[in-house]
């Protein structure tokens, strides 16, 4: 079983282990869709595996796998991480995060219950290191400044789905990519569905080179963007911080528009954790020398 806290990330591991394993042994579970959930290797969100657990006697996976295992500290969702943990003790769990500080309570923890010893991999060294730098200039003029110094693809982090599609939209007064790359996007998206009263506006944002990424859109058009994005397609992808969460999507410079959230409650600065894990998907191995935040 694969898990992690995001939908799209769930998608794109499906896909990604279709490929590798075969469509029919593998299954999906979240919210959206169920597909093939007796499959041998299923991919789902932590809070279905979470129900599972909670819900079978006795749910027989020789291994699981949580990414963005972080998330176990969560006030609202960490119980999700926590369930799966204590009832399937049989299990074989790898634990997987960027951003984790000291383990020594969880693996205590983990030894009494499953009697078996817990193994630490540990890694601080960043293979693409990190340029950050502040900047009080507008927005459009940041992003024409980054386009020209050839630091796309830039993923434009914003904290509400509304932010985001209205970053897009202002982005539409500049121009992002030169007349052949748009005669590109066109081929690229012929064939392609736009049929609901949003999809025309997306058509228009994607001819013009730029992306939009966040939970509230229909999971065929979130995947057209990840696809355009991997082909190197999109200049500019303005999306919700949960982009951040390792989906895979190129990204050479990350441009915040701001360092606080909502968090349900009140409005505060970024955690540490949150800014590092956002930051940490500017710069690609093997493709990027540096990275941009």
């Amino acid at each position: 079983i694969y898990t992690c806290p995001i939908k799209a990330l769930v998608n794109e591991k499906f896909f990604a282990l279709c490929d590798a394993f075969g469509a029919e042994n593998v299954g999906m579970m979240t919210g959206d869709a169920a597909i093939n959930r007796d499959a041998p290797i299923l991919c789902c969100t932590a809070e279905i595996l979470s129900n599972l657990a909670l819900r079978q006697q006795r749910i027989v996976a020789e291994c699981v796998v949580m990414d963005e295992f972080h998330y176990y500290g969560d006030k609202e969702r960490g119980v999700a991480w926590q369930v799966p943990l204590i009832s399937m003790p049989e299990t074989q769990f790898l634990l997987m995060s960027a951003t984790l500080g000291d383990l020594t309570a969880i693996s205590t923890s983990l030894t009494d219950i499953t009697k078996r010893e817990v193994a630490e991999v540990r890694s601080a060294q960043r293979p693409v290191p990190l340029e950050f730098s502040y900047s009080e200039k507008p927005l459009h003029e940041m992003i024409q400044e980054l386009l020209r110094a050839n630091r796309s693809p830039v993923y434009l982090v914003n904290f509400t789905q509304r932010s985001a599609s209205e970053q897009a939209q202002n982005l539409m007064s500049i121009d992002v990519c030169s007349k052949e790359e748009k005669e590109k996007l066109k081929a690229a998206l012929v064939g392609a569905r736009f049929d609901t009263p949003f999809g025309k506006e997306l058509k228009r944002l994607l001819l013009h080179g730029i992306g939009l990424h966040h939970a509230g859109l229909l999971p065929r058009y979130r995947r057209l963007v990840e696809r355009l994005a991997q082909q190197g397609m999109l200049k500019v992808i303005s999306g919700t911080d949960t982009l951040g969460v390792g989906v895979n999507v190129p990204i050479r410079t990350v441009l915040f528009t701001q360092l606080c959230k909502f968090d349900g409650e009140k409005t505060g600065v970024l955690s540490v954790r949150d800014f590092m894990q956002i930051s940490g998907r500017a710069g690609r191995k093997g493709f990027d020398e540096r990275g941009y935040v």
